[in-house]
């Protein structure tokens, strides 16, 4: 289904020149199931997939948009690496998202980071499934919605969040010494990163990828949730 070795492709946005790769052209709503080939045993995998849910009162709600996107060289998603002028976690790689505004629902919250992250603005009938929630180091319940993003998406990114874009092929991920898993003295749970071309991320963003490959491209009902973060980003 996927091909391997594909490179990564970049998008800079270092300077107001950089920040958009073409004219933003919204996707289709073209109904996700007959979108592409590759694209209907996701949607099918992440359907039947039983997700778990947080309630906690003491976490903030937050979303993040996991976008799956048609390139020329195959099926990728997008990610990005934070601004570096950012006050917290300035130039780690993280999807794009954020807390969910009074009333918003996790769908609507990612839809609407998505759209002013990287400039792409998508139906809610492109919202192919949610992944487990994720409890982060830094306060927040972190629910993961699996977008479909079209087909070579123009993007454009805010300089004041995020610094580059980054389209990982899903052919990146089929490896099976993907993830590592790293003892740290302040927890009795490994931290978990995977190294995606020249690339190395973190959980909790790590983890969620972990769990989308596991789900979304093998079948598999793993879960994510007892790994560990690193120490750059308990605060």
């Amino acid at each position: 289904m996927l091909q391997p070795g594909v490179s990564l492709r970049v998008i800079s946005a270092t300077n107001a020149l950089l920040l958009c790769d073409s004219v933003l052209v919204s996707p289709s709503e073209t109904p996700v199931a007959v979108a592409t080939d590759w694209l209907e045993p996701i949607r099918r995998r992440l359907a039947e997939f039983e997700r778990q849910s947080i309630a906690k009162a003491n976490l903030r709600p937050a979303a993040v948009a996991f976008t799956l996107v048609d390139e020329r060289e195959g099926p990728a998603f997008i990610l990005t690496q934070r601004s570096r002028t950012l006050s917290r976690h300035a130039g780690q790689f993280a999807l794009p998202g954020g807390r969910l505004d009074p009333g918003e629902t996790p769908v609507v919250a990612a839809l609407r980071e998505l759209e002013e992250e990287i400039g792409l603005a998508l139906p809610e009938a492109h919202v192919l499934g949610c992944l487990d929630d994720f409890e982060t180091r830094s306060g927040f319940c972190m629910t993961p919605v699996v977008l479909w993003g079209g087909s070579e998406p123009a993007l454009c990114a805010d300089p004041a969040e995020v610094g580059a874009i980054h389209r990982i092929p899903l052919a990146a991920l089929e490896r099976e010494a993907l993830v590592d898993l790293w003892p740290i003295p302040q927890s009795d749970r490994p931290v978990l990163s995977m190294q995606l071309g020249e690339l190395r991320i973190f959980a909790p963003t790590a983890a969620l990828i972990y769990q989308f490959r596991e789900v979304a491209l093998f079948g598999r009902t793993t879960r994510v949730a007892h790994y560990e973060q690193p120490l750059f980003a308990w605060s």
